[in-house]
């Protein structure tokens, strides 16, 4: 009888362990299925940027275009438990492959964003810089540009408005994307201060040249070949010029003077426009770069090969390199074949 009561009560036991077991079995699958089941609905990483004007719904409408629908429930869940519609913080945000709802979650809810990758353009004025900043960073236009020709904002890095994008070196950075105007100015600073190394540096005053004045023929350089090996040639002739106390002639300059990048060919007329940045009419360097050089431009006048060279012109082959001449009969031979070749081609 006593064997019998034991039976029972085993299978009484039993009878209540499989359903609980079931039960918890389904519960863990669902825990699994909304919290920690892949969230991002396609590819590799799926990206999600929060902005200062989003609140929990438009979040909810951005993660919903790379999301799987449970997953986003189980997000939505974890928001309701959650101060997260009250606190959100801005920044880039990488989904990726095999992160569930639950990792997700953890990622906004403690802006653990991730960074990009940067690379600042060689452009030739500061509006083009902060028009190209604030497509890549949460940063208004506007506000950059205000802060790129703030004389008090520009002082605090030792430049002007005029040398300001000398402080830029256009290399490629880590940073995030909602950094402020402010610390992306601290970083830029500080990346210039380690391209400066001792031995540019030294290189520099060996020339006679502060760092804003390697930039700014550079600058010059760089708009005049886009062959990096002839690059050395060039900023050597310039040199010279500058050594004699030669107007540069510098066709680039022109263009920027006028604000008009798209000209071809410069006639006489253009040569008389009045402006610190002619250099048809004034002697020395521009106050300031005429883009933002490229590190072979910077690296080309540091490096810059001495020769007897005074003048250039542009080879009448079109091959974007230049004949150069120590005389000016020897140099208006040169220019005389280029205009030809101008000519022979419609260039106006």
């Amino acid at each position: 009888m006593r064997t019998k009561t034991l039976v029972m009560k085993k299978f009484g036991q039993k009878k209540f362990v499989i359903p609980a077991a079931a039960c918890l079995a389904v519960i863990l699958f669902l825990c699994y299925y909304y919290f920690f089941s892949p969230m991002l609905a396609s590819g590799n990483v799926g990206i999600v940027y929060v902005d200062g004007d989003d609140n929990i719904d438009s979040v909810y409408v951005k993660l919903e275009a790379v999301s799987k629908h449970h997953a986003l429930s189980g997000f939505k869940t974890l928001a309701r438990h959650s101060s997260y519609g009250e606190h959100i913080r801005t920044g880039r945000y990488e989904i990726s492959d095999g992160e569930g709802a639950f990792a997700v979650f953890r990622k906004l809810k403690n802006g653990l964003q991730s960074s990009v990758r940067l690379t600042v353009p060689s452009v030739r004025t500061a509006d083009k810089l902060a028009g190209a900043l604030s497509k890549k960073l949460m940063m208004d236009s506007v506000e950059i540009y205000n802060a790129l020709t703030d004389s008090a904002t520009c002082a605090k890095y030792g430049y002007k408005p005029e040398t300001m994008l000398c402080m830029f070196i256009p290399n490629t950075y880590e940073v995030y994307w909602n950094t402020s105007v402010d610390n992306f100015l601290d970083k830029m600073s500080s990346e210039s201060k380690k391209f400066w190394n001792f031995e540019r540096t030294q290189k520099a005053k060996a020339m006679g040249f502060s760092k804003e004045e390697v930039m700014t023929l550079a600058s010059i350089v760089d708009e005049e070949t886009a062959n990096d090996a002839e690059k050395p040639m060039v900023a050597g002739m310039y040199y010279n010029r500058l050594k004699r106390g030669m107007p540069l002639q510098a066709d680039p300059t022109v263009k920027f003077a006028l604000k008009d990048f798209g000209i071809r060919r410069i006639y006489h007329n253009m040569l008389v426009v009045d402006s610190p940045y002619n250099t048809y009419r004034n002697t020395g360097l521009p106050p300031g770069p005429i883009r933002i050089p490229s590190v072979a431009g910077i690296d080309a006048v540091l490096d810059h090969v001495r020769h007897g060279y005074l003048y250039m012109c542009a080879k009448e082959d079109f091959s974007g390199t230049h004949n150069f001449a120590e005389t000016y009969a020897e140099h208006l031979e040169n220019a005389a074949r280029y205009s030809a070749a101008l000519n022979d081609r419609g260039i106006k």
